[in-house]
């Protein structure tokens, strides 16, 4: 099996580019699954469900997402009835939504857990723990498990991979937007890499403009951050399973940068 882990889409500009080059790649490569993060998708904060639908229809499997999902009160109306929408896991038990779920590929179960870590992020419920409780129940229905943990620290995001190593298929880091070089498996098989990066714009601060973005260093003043324009790029890894066993055999990272020409 053949799947691919996409970055933070952020704003219009990566939507589009996502649903450009998703379709090519799926095909060009034989892909049998996608899972993108979507919480920055809605003019770089949130989730609407016009946008889910577009990264739906664009090549997206599982939407997962991280600490903006709720910037966008719009997706309040989808998130609780979408299957293949994930907030974190580890948010309180009563929030909206689902934070795993089981997406069939074949005759294949693939499980898709979403968590967010703590270090200089929101106190949330402990993704370690939590995750003991969701491996178990998956492990008993699924072929294939994947983790999106939603992280601003490299070293939460690999303590938590190896925590993980020989039970989750894949772990990969999304949030910090700018994509990593260590992707690799680890000792007992999990594939891993600490950040997917992001689809967006190139010439930006995490996707976004950059002037307003320096103006709130400068200033140390609020500012209107605006979605950058101008020439994307698509960041994933494409993680290959061996059928007979489920364990990944391959983590392979993909860049693809748009002609600033266009």
């Amino acid at each position: 099996m053949k799947i691919l882990m996409t970055g933070d889409v952020v704003g219009r500009t990566g939507r589009y580019f996502f649903m450009e080059q998703t379709p090519e790649l799926r095909q060009a490569r034989g892909i049998d699954m996608v899972v993108v993060n979507g919480e920055n998708a809605a003019h770089g904060k949130g989730l609407t469900p016009s946008i889910f639908d577009e990264l739906i229809k664009g090549g997206a499997d599982v939407v997962t997402s991280g600490n903006h999902i709720w910037d966008n009160s719009n997706v309040l109306k989808i998130i609780d009835t979408e299957p293949f929408l994930l907030r974190p896991a580890n948010y309180p038990e009563d929030a909206p939504g689902k934070g795993f779920c089981i997406y069939p590929v074949g005759k294949k179960k693939v499980g898709v857990i979403n968590l967010a870590g703590r270090t200089f992020m929101q106190a949330l419920d402990c993704p370690f723990k939590l995750s003991d409780k969701i491996l178990s129940f998956l492990e008993k229905s699924c072929d294939v498990i994947l983790v999106d943990f939603h992280a601003e620290a490299t070293s939460e995001k690999l303590a938590f991979a190896n925590y993980a190593d020989g039970r989750a298929t894949a772990v990969v880091g999304t949030h910090t937007h700018v994509q990593t070089a260590d992707e690799r498996l680890l000792p007992k098989g999990t594939a891993y890499i600490s950040d997917l990066g992001m689809v967006g714009a190139e010439d930006s601060v995490l996707g976004m403009a950059t002037e307003p973005v320096i103006a709130r260093f400068l200033t140390g003043r609020p500012s209107r951050f605006e979605v950058a324009t101008g020439a994307s790029v698509y960041c994933a890894v494409l993680i290959e399973t061996d059928d007979a066993t489920n364990k990944a055999v391959s983590i392979e990272r993909i860049q693809i940068k748009q002609s600033r020409h266009v």
